[in-house]
């Protein structure tokens, strides 16, 4: 059960991650884990004491967004309570003066941009003073703790404690008007600190963990404040080493949204029902998912990406260098059953994301119809007599006089039906009708939709959405139009090869895509693949369960869930006990960043 404080701490109707997980049973599961072994996890400030020395210096670094005070005050009861003392300095005091961080971060917020700004380049230490850093000094106690973001930078000698909250925890914190932003203790509104940590904060204090990750030595995962779990650094980095070679999942969360839907709620019964809908699911958006390890019952989360940090290369094989860091590949859910249709939309070319919103690569997505109700529909492209002119002008017309669009005037509609791949790479119109369950493949970048249309509605803020009708008209092809649509946007399926009980399915993307697509459809009995070099994400869209060995470990996973195998696992075996499709997402040979 939640305190009261967590409660006031955070604003959503998601349950915080419990330091105890259950799981559901033989369905889809919100709170999938790692085991790791036994004795590798505790709980609680007393035992993080227990695993630092009483005496000398420790830097406790971490992210923002971490209740930090809360933290100091706990530990320090906490040595108390075993007569040690404890002397905190907060690396704060040695920040630049708050006007200074403002003009270095100002050029990638975008100004009065409600969404978009452009990545942080700069490393971490731009935001201190290095007269103040060399100026701090220890106190007289038995121990004094260097504490917050950025700790490290001061150079002291004594274990580094990392200190971790989930970037979906840190949105929940910033919406019940908690401080989430580097170097600022102003609280912004929720929106203005999502693209402050997206465009800069992330970004910097990634670059910095990534560098301090071998160094270490208590990683603390921070998301209940008054119950935090911890493991040791040579733990965790062990725990990565296996994981990297073995299948995995990634804890996904889930969001309501205007246009959300009822398939979630309904079919998900682990989710809390007092929403009015769910529109996403983050399945793998890994700059924001979580991997949750466990050992005894106790679970820590770390970020999704820590495994990138700790080896690109077992995770993409022989992409590793040329997608560096970043996870390639996202899969998320897009529930419209009983809902709205999204808004329509376009992705940036990819000249223009690096341009103006610093991204190495675009949000080339596609659609995959998991499930759709009868005369369900997506609209793809545009008719074959668009005239961009009058599209304009409908458009700008219908937001200075709240009127609506004949969209169908302009844009095609495709009916959508179960496992349909409808192909949306940069600069194709498109958006998904009501009535469908889209598992949403795509490129990594996640955030940048430029919203033409939106149905007239209204957030559920009670706000209208920004809609980006300028941005967008730069970045739309019109030449994707009439029947180019359905023979090059909608994906047609062929079967590889085939034999008794099974067959594997080429689901082909775009050529402008740099993923591509397989459904393997066998069961009861097994398939054999290999990895072939790529990171697979994959996804069970038809049959009960699927067991997925892989790197020596074997785990189960069932209808709907999001999983993966890393490139290093070199060999995958599927055993299912009645007939299922998997769907599998990789990197084409070759392919990277266009």
């Amino acid at each position: 059960m939640e305190s009261d404080q967590l409660i006031e701490q955070r604003r959503t109707r998601q349950p915080v991650l419990p330091a105890r997980p259950s799981h559901a049973e033989g369905t889809y599961d919100i709170y999938p884990v790692h085991e790791i072994g036994p004795g590798q996890i505790v709980e609680g400030h007393a035992a993080i004491t227990a695993l630092l020395p009483a005496r000398g210096l420790i830097v406790a670094d971490g992210y923002p967004g971490v209740f930090w005070q809360q933290f100091r005050d706990q530990m320090t009861a906490a040595w108390a309570n075993n007569g040690v003392t404890s002397t905190w300095i907060d690396i704060a005091t040695a920040l630049r003066p708050a006007a200074q961080i403002e003009q270095l971060v100002a050029p990638n917020l975008g100004g009065d941009d409600p969404i978009f700004g452009t990545a942080f380049t700069g490393q971490l230490a731009e935001f201190f003073d290095p007269a103040k850093l060399a100026a701090l000094a220890p106190g007289g106690t038995d121990v004094t703790v260097l504490y917050g973001p950025g700790a490290a930078l001061a150079g002291w000698e004594g274990p580094l404690v990392w200190l971790e909250v989930p970037k979906n925890e840190i949105q929940f914190r910033a919406r019940a008007g908690q401080p989430t932003n580097l170097g600022t203790s102003v609280v912004a509104n929720p929106k203005a600190a999502y693209k402050r940590n997206y465009f800069v904060d992330w970004p910097v204090v990634n670059r910095h963990k990534q560098g301090l990750l071998a160094a270490i030595e208590v990683l603390v995962d921070e998301q209940r404040p008054d119950q935090p779990t911890a493991i040791r650094g040579h733990d965790l980095r062990a725990a990565l080493s296996e994981l990297v070679h073995t299948p995995l999942r990634a804890r996904p969360w889930f969001e309501p949204g205007a246009w959300g839907g009822q398939w979630m709620k309904q079919r998900l019964p682990q989710l809390p029902q007092d929403v009015p809908n769910y529109a996403w699911s983050f399945e793998l958006i890994a700059p924001e998912n979580g991997l949750v390890l466990a050992s005894d019952g106790l679970a820590l989360e770390v970020p999704f990406d820590t495994l990138l940090f700790h080896d690109n290369t077992a995770m993409l094989g022989e992409s590793a260098d040329r997608f560096g860091p970043e996870f390639p590949i996202r899969f998320d859910f897009l529930d419209t059953f009983a809902g709205g249709n999204l808004s329509v939309q376009v992705h940036p070319r990819p000249d223009y994301i690096r341009e103006h919103f610093g991204e190495r690569f675009t949000q080339d997505e596609t659609y995959y119809i998991l499930d759709a109700e009868p005369g369900a529909r997506v609209y793809l492209g545009f008719q074959e007599d668009i005239d961009p002119a009058a599209f304009r002008a409908a458009l700008e017309h219908s937001a200075a006089a709240a009127e609506e669009v004949d969209i169908e005037r302009f844009v095609q509609t495709h009916p959508a039906a179960k496992h349909d791949l409808f192909l949306i790479p940069h600069g194709t119109i498109h958006c998904s009708g009501i009535n469908n369950l889209v598992l949403e493949i795509s490129a990594t970048p996640y955030i940048f939709t430029f919203k033409l249309y939106d149905w007239l509605r209204l957030d559920l803020d009670g706000k209208p959405r920004p809609i980006n009708i300028e941005r967008g008209m730069a970045n739309l092809y019109f030449d994707r139009k009439g029947e180019r649509v359905t023979r090059e946007f909608v994906s047609h399926p062929e079967v590889l090869e085939q034999g008794p009980g099974w067959q594997l399915v080429h689901v082909p993307t775009h050529p402008l895509h740099f993923y591509d697509v397989h459904r393997i459809e066998f069961g009861p009995g097994q398939f054999e693949f290999p990895t072939n070099g790529s990171v697979q994400v994959m996804s069970l869209v038809e049959g009960q369960a699927v067991t997925v060995e892989a790197g020596g470990t074997a785990r189960t996973y069932h209808y709907a869930e999001t999983f993966v195998v890393p490139a290093a696992a070199g060999q995958v075996k599927l055993s299912a006990d009645g007939p299922v499709k998997v769907l599998t997402a990789f990197i084409k040979p070759g392919r990277g960043p266009q």
